[in-house]
């Protein structure tokens, strides 16, 4: 009677236990549900800045990490000295938006990687010996490293051009505005706002470097050495002697803009003096060709009857 007694007690506790427990597994279930509700609630009503801080977006969660990755590999594979010079060739370039020395660095490597990966794979899929691929391979993997170094260039021969086509008419206005009276600093600023590109947003920039405490000697040496044509580099050397020596600036900027006007002019003859020879190269394989074809096709075509015996 005492152990079937134990029994029923025991079992007794045991579905107590096993109430008890699949009521505390239901309420937590429900628990866990409203909560997870909420957070949904919560997030569909709260507020973009919100939303966007718990949900970032692609370039967050792929392109920034992997842009991270690529810069620790370009810095291992890049000079040490290589910022400086990067930095020189984005002041050179105009500094392209987005365009940073890390962002270059991280450029260098991935356009050695895909290079790389897209030259194997095209010349696996053409079936060349291996010797062919290595070579190519190679050659592909330095033109993607270089990519972003031969666009910065293309991007600061371009800027240089416009710079050296803008300074002879910027020189004249400031001969003009500082000769009506004007100081050196304020004819600079009438160029920055009355002219467009790149010239006159370097006389800007060369302004708020005055603005923020720098000489103007500094500043001007800082113009010339963001810009590449040597015509500005001869402008702002004479500027840096006046402005010493306390030579009148109107005076050297007259003979400034003489210089510029004659050296505009040799550069235009020196263009003109280019036209033939460049010329030479489409017209032996694009026109004469073109040309021999019209004139002496027909000539052929009889001479090939005539000794033939037939007709074509």
């Amino acid at each position: 009677m005492d152990l079937v007694l134990l029994l029923g007690v025991g079992m007794v506790f045991t579905a107590l236990f096993l109430v008890l427990a699949a009521v505390g597994g239901l309420t937590g279930e429900r628990a866990g549900v409203a909560r997870s509700m909420e957070v949904l609630e919560a997030l569909t009503t709260a507020p973009d800045e919100l939303k966007q801080e718990l949900n970032p977006s692609f370039e967050e969660r792929v392109l920034v990490p992997f842009l991270g990755w690529a810069q620790g590999i370009g810095r291992k594979i890049t000079p040490a000295d290589a910022n400086d010079r990067i930095r020189e060739k984005l002041d050179q370039a105009g500094n392209p938006g987005g365009w940073t020395v890390e962002r270059v660095v991280a450029g260098k490597a991935v356009g050695f990687g895909v290079a790389l990966v897209l030259s194997v794979l095209l010349l696996m899929l053409m079936g060349v010996s291996f010797p062919v691929m290595l070579g190519s391979a190679v050659v592909a993997s330095l033109l993607g490293y270089q990519a972003p170094n031969l666009y910065l260039y293309q991007k600061a021969y371009d800027r240089n051009a416009s710079i050296q086509r803008a300074l002879p008419d910027a020189i004249d206005l400031l001969t003009i505005s500082v000769e009506s009276g004007l100081a050196f600093d304020a004819a600079v600023s009438q160029v920055a706002r009355n002219t467009d590109g790149p010239l006159a947003d370097e006389f800007a920039r060369m302004l708020q470097e005055m603005q923020i405490g720098r000489t103007r000697a500094d500043s001007l040496r800082s113009l010339a050495d963001r810009c590449g044509p040597p015509e500005v580099r001869a402008f702002v050397g004479a500027m840096v002697q006046a402005d010493s020596f306390g030579i009148p600036i109107g005076q050297v900027l007259r003979v400034q803009s003489a210089e510029i006007r004659v050296k505009r002019r040799q550069w235009a003859e020196e263009k003109a003096q280019q036209v033939p020879v460049k010329i030479l190269v489409p017209l032996i394989f694009c026109i004469l060709p073109c040309l021999f074809i019209a004139v002496l096709g027909p000539a052929g075509i009889s001479l090939m009857e005539s000794f033939g015996g037939g007709t074509l």
